[in-house]
């Protein structure tokens, strides 16, 4: 393609193109200089042939120098996508944060006769070097700079808008976690400390940690922080790494915000609730900036870059725990559960023909910590499983249901306990369990997870672990001032220490029966274990419903109006139903009411987890019978 060419494709003289095309252009019009540039560049026009030595003519080539490359993919990306858009090369440059490195390629880029530059300088000294591109006629777009005229992804915006999001979750105890000399935290600290100015929350400079500081996670423990900012992704990562190790966890007792990097795109875990920097976006404009100054375009730049700033999830976020409805903590059995149906129980002496058979996760423990949790409580499972592949599936369960399970600890030298359960069509069950690893939670481990029991309000306590064990639980409990609600399934006698531990105890009448001295009625057992210093005995009667006894009330309870299909975890859907919502604030009575429903709902069905209810069925069913119990706490 010939200069004649050019110039008859554009409708412009021979004069005109070589002006145009050798930066001499002041006096041409710029649609006349964008439409001869655009034909240019489409036929990949070269001035003079090959000869190149006119440092003048247009190179279509831009260079990036930045301070340091190592976290600028995505901002790469879109300077190479607008570049390439409008026909231009890229040369990139890394300083490595060094001004004799930055110097080089400065000399590199004039030699190259770059149109333009996206510079990211080292330091303010470096602004002296500027004096080469002016002289080649190189034009230049400053980002992160050190002048007025530098190009800035707004950080102050989204320190604040990271800020506003822990101040919507009511968080006032608030810190920022930098990195030192970093730029990009300096600039969130000051959104930071805007956002709490506009909020009337005082600022102090204890609010200030830093990741480099050996003592930051003990300052976050001594000043009580209930929310987070940080800066850095990577700095997040270490904080959370470190929480877990020490006990302490997101977001039960500490929410936290952060920026997210174009380099940590790939990290889907942990799920920290994150604002992505907006790198892609921005070396987009910045580019279409630069070759607007190369083509001579009228503009009028924005040198603080903003855009829409949304979190990628809320999930390390959490009111403060002193706000929150308490958690519930689960001590008990975690089985894997065979259930076969047949026609009848088996016998001694008799085959018993199995019709059907199902595999769920069992055990007092894990039926009521999933029971709860399906009614929207946050709870936490302490128990043992074994080394086996039904640990797995236990696990698995238990995580799907929103179960905290740091408490669950997985014994290497024994099987997960499981319990083969019998059910006939009328639903009644015969259980066989294989206690397994169950047997080897011992009180030393209940120690060593005390910290589980911290911001909770009760502790379901179910007796088919050593007793020792549930003694010790209901010890830690008092301790942290947790309410004990205690099932005594399988004993034969119970220790006077244990219950007097015990806050709320729940028996059927066959356990009722077995553990009383009283050869009486329900009512008479019921003031016996009363006696022994509990605020409540409830007695759960199968079909009839259940008995209260309280200091003030003795009343009956009728059950749901469910048929029975399997009875198996009834008690354990009234419990979780119980303490969920008593926890809530729900009056005793009433939380009995509700928990009558949710066992009706679960014996309707067959198996226990299957057959546990969620939030919402139990409420809408309720609320088209009774709406009162809902509607009062």
């Amino acid at each position: 393609m010939t200069i004649k060419e050019i110039a008859n494709l554009a409708g412009v003289s021979i004069s005109t193109v070589s002006k145009i095309v050798n930066n001499k252009d002041q006096n041409i019009n710029p649609e006349t200089r964008s439409r001869v540039l655009k034909i240019v560049k489409e036929y990949n026009y070269t001035p003079y042939g090959n000869v190149k030595s006119i440092s003048t003519a247009k190179s279509f080539l831009i260079g990036v120098l930045l301070r340091r490359g190592s976290q600028t993919n995505l901002m790469l990306n879109g300077i190479l996508c607008v570049a390439q858009e409008y026909g231009y090369s890229v040369l990139v440059y890394d300083s490595k944060d060094d001004m004799e490195t930055e110097l080089r390629h400065v000399t590199s880029l004039c030699k190259n006769h770059v149109d333009g530059i996206i510079w990211e300088p080292v330091s303010e000294q470096s602004v002296q070097y500027e004096r080469y591109f002016t002289e080649q006629n190189i034009s230049v777009c400053y980002i992160n700079g050190f002048t007025e005229e530098s190009f800035f992804i707004d950080f102050v915006r989204m320190g604040y808008v990271l800020t506003e999001k822990l101040l919507d979750y009511k968080h006032m105890r608030l810190a920022c976690l930098m990195k030192k000399r970093s730029q990009r935290s300096a600039l969130v600290l000051e959104g930071f400390k805007k956002c709490l100015y506009d909020n009337h929350v005082p600022y102090s400079d204890k609010m200030e940690l830093y990741i480099s500081d050996k003592e930051y996670f003990s300052k976050i423990i001594h000043y009580d922080i209930s929310g987070i900012v940080s800066s850095h992704f990577a700095s997040s990562l270490i904080l959370y790494e470190q929480m877990e190790r020490l006990h302490y966890y997101i977001p039960s007792d500490l929410s936290l915000v952060s920026l997210k990097d174009d380099v940590r795109e790939g990290i889907s875990f942990p799920h920290i609730s994150s604002v992505k920097i907006p790198y892609l976006e921005f070396g987009r404009y910045v580019c279409m900036q630069l070759i607007g100054k190369c083509e001579k375009k009228d503009q009028d730049p924005v040198y603080l870059f903003k855009a829409p700033y949304g979190f990628d999830n809320e999930d390390s976020l959490d009111p403060p725990a002193f706000m929150r409805v308490k958690k519930l903590v689960v001590v008990g059995s975690i089985n894997l559960d065979v259930t076969f149906n047949v026609d009848m129980l088996p016998q001694s002496g008799k085959t018993t023909t199995i019709l059907n058979s199902t595999t769920t996760a069992g055990g007092k423990g894990a039926n009521q910590a999933i029971g709860a949790a399906k009614l929207y409580r946050e709870v936490s499972l302490i128990g043992e499983i074994g080394n086996d592949a039904d640990a797995a599936f236990l696990f698995d369960t238990l995580e799907r249901e929103n179960v905290t399970t740091q408490g669950i600890h997985r014994d290497l030298n024994a099987q997960t306990g499981k319990a083969y359960i019998y059910i006939e069509k009328g639903g009644e069950s015969a259980v066989t369990i294989l206690s397994g690893a169950n047997g080897n939670l011992s009180a030393e481990g209940i120690r060593k997870r005390q910290y589980l029991f911290k911001n909770a309000g009760f502790c379901l306590l179910a007796t088919e672990i050593p007793i020792d064990t549930v003694m010790e639980a209901a010890r830690v409990s008092r301790e942290y001032g947790v309410k004990n609600i205690l099932k005594p399934a399988a004993l034969k006698t119970i220790p006077k220490e244990l219950l007097e531990l015990t806050d709320i105890f729940i028996p059927n009448r066959k356990e009722a029966a077995a553990l009383c001295p009283v050869t009486g009625s329900v009512k008479e057992q019921a003031e016996y274990f009363l006696g022994k210093g509990m605020e409540a005995v409830i007695i759960t009667l199968g079909e009839e419903g259940c008995y209260l006894k309280t200091a003030n009330v003795s009343r009956y309870f009728p059950a749901a109006d469910f048929m029975s299909i399997d009875a198996t975890g009834g008690a354990d859907a009234f419990i979780s139903a119980f303490a969920s919502y008593l926890s809530e604030g729900f009056s005793l009575e009433h939380s009995i009411r509700i928990a009558t429903y949710a066992a009706g709902f679960c014996v309707s069905r067959q198996g226990v987890v299957p057959a546990l209810v969620d939030r919402n069925t139990l409420e809408m069913h309720i609320s088209r019978l009774e709406p009162e119990l809902l509607g009062t706490k």
